[in-house]
């Protein structure tokens, strides 16, 4: 199955090093496809017995995942998977309705009513192949009973907004929802359910990827009442009644209608920067992987990674030039202006700000899904001449970091890297190329 690459749209001013750059974010997505990953971790048919295998599913890749499954496995099955408008995959036995990503719509919302039907009335005998990648939390918006979609839109945008992480958001969404926090899970018992994950969240923990539907949640309505005041979040009278009353309560772990249930995650951030890793040795660079699970506010991630090239370049510490530096994790974002924003823009911006134009360092930030933040651009590359270039063309870096618009900055300087739809989802890619100093 074929995908998009960044090569598709190579940006301005292209040098040796921002084509490396773009081979290992193509070798990072590539690395997570799911006709891949998927047929490992597939069951005998024979292992069925007199049971049906049904599919269902909701993310980025789900629909990618679902034809990888089609096509590796032999007996019958049905099913349903949601995806992001554009991520659609064509099946033939497994239906696929495509919805709306990071603000959930009403077709999402319709699709994970039918999930819940098509799991109805399962026996013991039959096995229901749950199918997950980033990007599920929105594409499953089925509200609490006493709670509208738009409640759930509303709120979306107030955490998409507030710089709350991932898993916070998350433990917020599966208090508000009729399906996350292991509830798709319960509708399908006493059916089995095989779950295989494609992660896209720092530290892998199932719970947060898509907001664990088919996982036991450990986190209370309490919890989520904590974050929302933490971040200042002002919810609806609806929406706060449900997590006071406890009535948002989710699936514990232990409970016994998740017995014998099993999950496997077949793709993950670490495997991708390993993929990556290996372009760089092989192009002669040495590869170092910072860390999978990086997070806090893009901008400051930004800062701090500079902070490592720069002592990388001028004093060859803690590694020796020539090399590349290679780190993963979801960054987050506080909006406070009205930019184009995205956080992995962000955070290259706050980069190119920190290096100050250094001649030996080169950087790429991108999403592996295509998509930075709500805009079809993965993410961007900087090089030595960004910020000479941005002002010769009237730019202000540091306006536009302020402003948020990371998107609209790169986007001037034609430095966007685009992809279209990967058909994958593990999270954030950053890989900064540090040159060998130029002899004297």
């Amino acid at each position: 199955m074929p995908i998009a690459t960044a090569d598709q749209n190579p940006p301005a001013h292209n040098t040796p090093a921002r084509e490396l750059l773009r081979r290992m974010f193509d070798a990072a997505i590539a690395s997570a496809q799911p006709t891949l990953c998927i047929p490992a971790y597939l069951p005998s048919p024979a292992s069925l017995g007199r049971g049906r295998l049904v599919v269902i599913g909701a993310g980025k890749a789900s629909a990618a995942m679902a034809r990888a499954v089609e096509d590796h496995w032999a007996g019958p099955l049905s099913g349903l998977v949601i995806t992001r408008y554009g991520y659609g995959v064509p099946c033939e036995r497994i239906e696929i309705v495509e919805a709306a990503h990071p603000v959930p719509d009403a077709a999402g919302m319709a699709a994970a009513q039918r999930m819940l039907d098509v799991v109805h009335g399962l026996t013991e005998d039959d096995l229901v192949l749950c199918l997950i990648s980033g990007g599920g939390s929105s594409l499953m918006p089925l509200p609490a009973p006493g709670l509208t979609l738009e409640h759930k839109q509303g709120v979306n945008r107030a955490l998409l907004a507030s710089g709350a992480t991932i898993s916070e958001m998350n433990c917020v969404r599966r208090h508000l929802s009729a399906i996350k926090g292991g509830r798709l899970a319960v509708a399908c018992h006493p059916a089995r359910v095989l779950t295989l994950l494609i992660s896209d969240v720092p530290g892998d923990d199932p719970i947060n990827i898509a907001s664990g539907p088919t996982v036991g949640d450990p986190t209370t309505c309490q919890d989520a009442l904590d974050i929302v005041r933490r971040y200042g979040i002002d919810l609806p009278p609806e929406v706060r009644a449900v997590l006071e009353t406890g009535q948002g309560e989710s699936v514990k772990p232990g409970d016994p209608r998740l017995a014998g249930n099993q999950l496997q995650i077949i793709a993950a951030p670490q495997m991708a920067l390993e993929a990556a890793a290996c372009v760089a040795r092989d192009a002669g660079y040495g590869a170092y992987i910072l860390g999978d699970a990086l997070e806090g506010e893009a901008r400051d991630v930004g800062k701090v990674l500079a902070g490592i090239a720069l002592q990388v370049a001028q004093r060859g510490q803690p590694v020796p030039a020539p090399c590349v530096l290679l780190s993963g994790g979801e960054t987050t974002v506080t909006v406070r202006g009205k930019g184009n924003g995205g956080r992995n823009v962000e955070c290259l911006l706050s980069m190119a700000i920190a290096l100050g134009g250094n001649p030996r360092i080169h950087a790429l930030a991108g999403d592996t899904d295509g998509v930075d933040g709500q805009a079809e651009i993965a993410g961007a590359l900087i090089g030595p001449d960004t910020l000479a270039r941005a002002h010769a063309a009237g730019m202000r870096p540091n306006d536009c970091l302020s402003n948020n618009d990371g998107h609209g900055f790169f986007g001037a300087l034609g430095d966007a890297v685009i992809t279209g739809p990967t058909l994958t989802n593990v999270n954030d890619f950053r890989a900064i190329l540090i040159d060998a100093s130029t002899p004297a």
